[in-house]
């Protein structure tokens, strides 16, 4: 008996598919797993594996062509001749996949009442997803076409939308948890819930307190400053990056890595709109490495203060500077003979090895600088696009300092280059730090 081929569902909204492409042709032997067609919504794009082991025949919708959800548009025959007929179109009837019913979880009496939110099929051959993030909270307003999570299989990513208009009420599984195609994910109420449920599939549930009962925040401290560069997530199992089916085809056909959205620190997944951001990204080749931080200057000023209070004479800022970020590249490098090289007002100066020669008391050469400062502080200026081939720190601003370290990645690694900006900015910050 012949495998009807039908229009998969990508999400609880979507009425029909674009059939962008086949991956098989009519007569081609095909496999359970194997690639078939790829389909695409407003919100989506995946590739749809066959559903059975056969031969591709009875062909009904071409490439291109917009197909209600639930139309037969194929046939995986026991011969390539097929049947001969193009089968019957199941116009408007929705893609059905074989899954068991879900076993009723603990304390679902004590579930608020409102529109149930599902784990959708993403594919004929899906049996579950992996809920990647949810877009809304506990007791946030939706409306039916927000956002509300967003769900991966092995096919594709997609986000889907809440379906309905109202309050999340409950939360019944969590993000990194597989939920089973079908299963109750989600409550949605009309009203605002007096006691909203969290609850993870693993069968942990806790009701979320009602504004009476919520404790008073507490107070965090304000964070250590933080490099300008975007905090790179977790790699995904085995190495594989997150991204649509959608996102991957638009790079493959523009020639474009992925991977370098993954070392420029952006969170995965990918969709299409990350690809115009990808575009944007340093060439190959390019000083693409940039990280900035900043940090009070009170700490510096103080330090040169206190020397000219104990020496009598007036401190040398750019043999301090150089001194302080020997010792801080010295450290992340692991390396002997470096030279710093400070420009202040148009005139550069070489230190080899400052830090080895105490705080400020290190003198000038004529070696290759390891690294460029640009003193920038007497201007309104904070940083200078590197021109060079040497790695380049500038230092600009009054009352706050903000460093930006430009390199090229054969030059410093990304994690020497973040080691080396935290370091520095904690002596410049706290200089008790380099004197101890």
């Amino acid at each position: 008996m012949p495998h009807e081929v039908i229009m998969p569902a990508l999400g609880m909204a979507q009425e029909t598919g674009l059939l962008v492409r086949w991956l098989k042709s009519p007569g081609d032997a095909v496999a359970v797993g194997d690639l078939l067609f790829e389909v695409e919504t407003d919100k989506s794009t995946m590739e749809v594996e066959a559903p059975g082991d056969g031969f591709l025949t009875d062909l009904r919708a071409e490439a291109g062509a917009e197909v209600p959800v639930g139309d037969v548009i194929a046939l995986i025959s026991e011969t390539a001749e097929g049947t001969g007929a193009a089968p019957e179109a199941k116009a408007g009837a929705a893609a059905t996949v074989e899954v068991p019913e879900p076993a009723p979880a603990a304390n679902d009496t004590d579930l608020p009442d409102g529109a149930e939110v599902i784990m959708p099929a993403l594919g004929m051959a899906q049996d579950a997803g992996l809920i990647v993030a949810w877009h809304k909270g506990l007791g946030e307003a939706v409306a039916s076409g927000d956002v509300l999570f967003e769900v991966e299989t092995d096919k594709a990513t997609m986000e889907v939308e809440a379906g309905h208009d109202g309050y999340v009420a409950a939360l019944l599984a969590e993000a990194g948890e597989e939920a089973p195609v079908g299963d109750v994910i989600a409550i949605i109420s009309a009203s605002a819930p007096d006691a909203p449920v969290q609850r993870s599939l693993a069968g942990k549930t806790q009701e979320a307190r009602t504004p009476e009962r919520a404790e008073e925040p507490t107070p965090t401290p304000d964070p250590e400053p933080k490099t300008g560069k975007p905090p790179v997530p977790k790699p995904a199992t085995h190495g594989r990056i997150l991204a649509s089916p959608k996102a991957r085809r638009l790079a493959l056909e523009q020639g474009l890595d992925l991977n370098r959205l993954v070392q420029a620190g952006y969170e995965q997944p990918y969709h299409a709109a990350d690809i115009e951001t990808l575009k944007t990204l340093p060439a190959a080749g390019q000083s693409g490495l940039r990280i900035t931080a900043q940090i009070p200057a009170r700490g510096f000023t103080a330090l040169l203060t206190w020397i000219e209070t104990e020496t009598g004479t007036a401190p040398d800022p750019a043999a301090i500077l150089a001194a302080m970020a020997g010792a801080a590249l010295r450290r992340a490098m692991a390396a002997d003979g470096l030279t710093i090289a400070t420009e202040t007002n148009g005139q550069t100066r070489s230190f080899p090895d400052p830090d080895r020669a105490g705080l400020g008391a290190a003198q000038e050469g004529d070696a290759p600088p390891t690294l460029l400062i640009r003193d920038l502080t007497g201007t309104r200026l904070t940083s200078i696009s590197n021109t060079t081939a040497t790695p380049q720190l500038c230092i600009g601003g009054a009352q706050t300092l903000t460093l930006t370290l430009d390199c090229a990645p054969d030059h410093l690694s990304a994690e020497a280059a973040q080691d080396f900006m935290t370091d520095l900015a904690g002596r410049l910050a706290e200089p008790l730090r380099h004197l101890l």
